[in-house]
């Protein structure tokens, strides 16, 4: 990614619903140009559009990240079912000791650990260390921001 395309990136993590005009406005960059990009983009740089949802409005108060260790051969049955798992809302390969890092988002804590219990009676789950979210302290930030300080930095 050149400048040009980091400042395009930032100004869309900060308003995806700005105009081409207005990011045309502020850069300097012709509308043309901007929206070849964004047609490029799409294809790689941006996966998919989704929106910041504040889920304990929503009645599912118990977010967790999972760390999860499992028997080698039942690596494959594991990713497969955690892929398939409604509460699953975010998907790691992980190292240091453990195969998968995966985000949680349930309803109560009793759920949770319901479905713990299941993963290591049905899918050899050896190991897990299971982290809470308590509080949302910053999300989806990086380069959300920077498009504002490096436009200080076009000539």
């Amino acid at each position: 990614m050149n400048n040009v395309d980091t400042v395009l990136v930032a100004l869309l993590r900060g308003d995806s619903r700005m105009s081409l005009t207005d990011m045309s406005r502020m850069t300097k960059i012709p509308v043309s140009t901007i929206y070849e990009k964004l047609k490029h983009y799409r294809k790689g740089l941006i996966r998919k559009h989704t929106s910041l949802v504040d889920f304990a409005q929503l009645g599912f108060h118990i977010r967790a990240r999972v760390l999860l260790k499992a028997k080698k051969t039942e690596l494959q049955k594991l990713r497969e079912h955690l892929f398939a798992h409604p509460s699953l809302n975010e998907l790691y390969k992980v190292n240091n000791g453990y195969d998968f890092m995966a985000d949680f988002i349930f309803q109560t804590m009793k759920e949770l650990e319901d479905y713990l219990d299941m993963l290591e009676e049905k899918y050899g789950v050896e190991k897990e260390q299971v982290f809470y979210m308590v509080d949302e302290l910053k999300r989806e930030e990086f380069l959300s921001k920077a498009g504002v300080l490096l436009l200080g930095k076009r000539k």
